[in-house]
């Protein structure tokens, strides 16, 4: 491509000659979602292996991903996002909050879905997608001192189940978004309801875009006994596709639950989330019943 000698100096020019190429942003999308090996990426978008090695290569160049060797005969390599490539995820997740406000929705700003909508079938999707591989977040661990920031496994590895729930924000002030109000409710409920979800074995991680110490605070001040996990960089919703909406100034998740197996494959999910009591008795009946027979016959 060639460039003008004014876009030397252009933030935008510059980064259009990575993000301006079609095929560049959806290898992108499926490194995000964990999709990190050669086969599986041609599979996933369906480009020619000439096509797709010229694009791996060029990201490479550039600086976005970078080959990690993970098997010598034959020699085979995945392609990993350098420090440069996760910053473009919240990129990707604003294209994809774009393209669903204004290219496949009527341009409402609202924090739920429709059903039948784009947002609608992709998280309904989602069972059978697996988590990728050491996307832990900063997070809570707790609410006691010295826990800001901590990296939290998603996934803990002694948990039966686990219900992770994607939450707009705590303390803000909405306004008229539709969908957006109840968060410190939803926390709540499945704070009061927590020693149900300990005697099922099931774990339960509350995520949402805010920073790390705006977690901290709440957590301490309505003492949650499960972390809080921060996707303030995008990652959880980059690996997932997760709907989004920008609110007070940020993009924010849509309010919705997700039900992971041991083996850190979504189960189930529930989407949208419009009565909250009932959301959160449903999220504990459902990962109940994941249980294992070995967890069944530890805990009789």
């Amino acid at each position: 491509m060639r460039m003008h000698n004014a876009d030397e100096t252009c933030g935008v020019a510059q980064a259009a000659l990575v993000l301006g190429d079609w095929w560049n942003v959806l290898v992108l999308r499926e490194v995000a979602r964990g999709q990190v090996r050669f086969d599986a990426l041609a599979a996933e978008i369906g480009l020619s292996r000439k096509v797709l090695t010229e694009r791996l290569g060029g990201l490479v160049a550039q600086g976005v991903l970078r080959r990690a060797l993970y098997q010598r005969r034959p020699v085979r390599y995945e392609y990993l996002l350098t420090d440069a490539g996760t910053a473009l995820l919240p990129v990707l997740v604003a294209m994809q909050d774009w393209g669903d406000r204004w290219a496949l929705g009527d341009g409402t700003l609202t924090a739920t879905a429709e059903a039948g909508g784009a947002e609608h079938a992709r998280v309904h999707a989602l069972p059978g997608t697996r988590l990728p591989e050491g996307l832990d977040l900063p997070g809570t661990a707790g609410a006691g001192p010295g826990t800001e920031g901590a990296d939290v496994p998603l996934i803990p590895p002694d948990a039966s189940a686990t219900v992770l729930f994607a939450y707009p924000g705590t303390g803000v002030e909405w306004g008229p978004i539709p969908g957006a109000a109840g968060c410190t409710l939803e926390n709540r409920l499945f704070r009061d309801a927590w020693p149900d979800f300990h005697r099922a074995g099931v774990a339960v991680r509350g995520t949402s875009t805010q920073l790390p110490h705006e977690q901290l605070e709440f957590a301490r001040a309505e003492q949650l006994p499960y972390p809080l996990v921060s996707d303030a960089a995008h990652q959880l919703a980059a690996a997932l596709r997760l709907p989004v909406f920008r609110g007070a100034g940020r993009l924010r998740h849509k309010r919705l639950i997700l039900v992971v197996d041991a083996e850190r494959t979504v189960r189930h999910t529930l989407f949208p989330v419009t009565d909250i009591p009932h959301a959160v008795a449903e999220s504990l009946r459902l990962a109940a019943a994941l249980r294992t027979p070995v967890a069944r016959d530890d805990r009789s």
